[in-house]
């Protein structure tokens, strides 16, 4: 009797706790980096997740108001760093709407930083500088991938062999 009380609370509780309108605003990407800096927030993100060496990805800007609000309209350039040096130069451009997508081929593996300038008038010098990291897949990434993959998968396998027998008992007994 208590274990089906305690499958109902642990129900009731998992019931409670789903909320629809949730106020959660989750990166669709992985590779991804926020920065708020001036009255704004701008987003940086890698397509695919982890851009491979050597081939095209595309870099997703957007930008929004310190209420998450989209601005309409946005000037902005980014430079690209490799080991403390300059790569590739994005020149300042203004766009509508709040995204900006542009492709890029990383050329060495490992981490990149995106030094993205925000052209504002507001601002004292007219110009915000939002710094990302941004790192590309090494062969070592999906090893790392694959392990975690077999753990979880390993770990499922043992809980089921564990813990199935023992609740087929339980709802055959109810």
């Amino acid at each position: 009797m208590k274990n089906r009380i305690l499958v109902f609370v642990l129900f009731f509780i998992i019931v409670l706790s789903i909320n629809e309108n949730s106020d959660a605003l989750a990166h669709s990407l992985f590779n991804s980096a926020e920065e708020f800096l001036g009255g704004y927030r701008v987003q940086v993100a890698t397509l695919p997740e982890f851009p491979q060496v050597g081939e095209k990805s595309q870099i997703l800007f957007r930008v929004t108001d310190k209420d998450y609000n989209e601005v309409d309209r946005f000037t902005i350039g980014a430079r690209v760093f490799y080991n403390d040096q300059l790569v590739y130069t994005f020149l300042p451009k203004s766009y509508e709407g709040a995204h900006w997508t542009t492709d890029f081929v990383f050329e060495e593996p490992g981490n990149h930083i995106f030094k993205v300038d925000l052209y504002d008038d507001n601002a004292k010098d007219g110009v915000l500088t939002y710094t990302f990291n941004m790192s590309t897949q090494s062969p070592f990434g999906y090893i790392f991938i694959i392990s975690i993959i077999i753990g979880a998968i390993i770990f499922a396998v043992v809980l089921g062999y564990v813990y199935l027998p023992k609740i087929a008992r339980f709802w055959s007994k109810a």
